[in-house]
């Protein structure tokens, strides 16, 4: 699904980006709640970039990535943590690119998630260009998504990719990774 977003664009630069776990559900311009492995997965663009909230009856595991007032820490490149009942995985890389470059990424990666029925995009007032996006997926007891943020005006796209497991009797529930959300081969950061 693709909507355009009515509000300004509030982190302006990559490196205004920040990394929570936990948080509270902010305010959301746009939402897309799915059922995914028996748990529900409610992706939520915020004015400042994302949240995901993940829930099943073990409990919330809350992400988010955005400019989050009080917050200077810059955005992790990776996080290994266990969150209630899960093993939660994060990672993001942020790629600099030409104009050229940054202009079809970003019109491939908005069709990629408009059409997709797991993916939520949403393009900020002022660029084309200037964008959220998210897509989600559940694989063999893990539960992915992948987002990424543009930043025209400084030719930064921002990838991050999370996968959260369950654990059983304190081991990593079995599964593969979540390789089968689109990374947009060898461009959008690792898979």
């Amino acid at each position: 699904m693709l909507t355009s977003l009515k509000t300004t664009y509030t982190d302006t630069r990559a490196s205004d980006l920040a990394w929570a776990l936990g948080r509270e559900p902010l305010p959301a311009l746009a939402e897309l709640e799915l059922r995914l492995g028996g748990s529900k997965v409610q992706l939520r663009l915020l004015g400042a970039s994302h949240q995901i909230l993940l829930e099943d009856g073990t409990g919330v595991c809350s992400e988010t990535v955005a400019c989050m007032a009080g917050r200077s820490t810059p955005l992790p490149l990776g996080v290994a943590e266990q969150v209630g009942n899960w093993d939660y995985e994060f990672a993001a890389h942020v790629e600099h690119l030409s104009e050229a470059s940054f202009a079809g990424r970003a019109q491939e990666l908005l069709a990629l998630v408009a059409d997709h029925p797991y993916g939520l995009a949403g393009t900020f007032p002022g660029s084309p260009h200037a964008f959220t996006a998210m897509l989600a997926q559940h694989r063999e007891g893990r539960t992915c998504w992948r987002t990424w943020h543009a930043y025209p005006q400084e030719g930064a796209l921002v990838t991050t990719r999370t996968r959260v497991s369950g654990r059983v009797s304190g081991r990593v529930a079995a599964g593969v990774g979540c390789s089968g959300v689109p990374a947009v081969t060898g461009r959008a950061g690792r898979g």
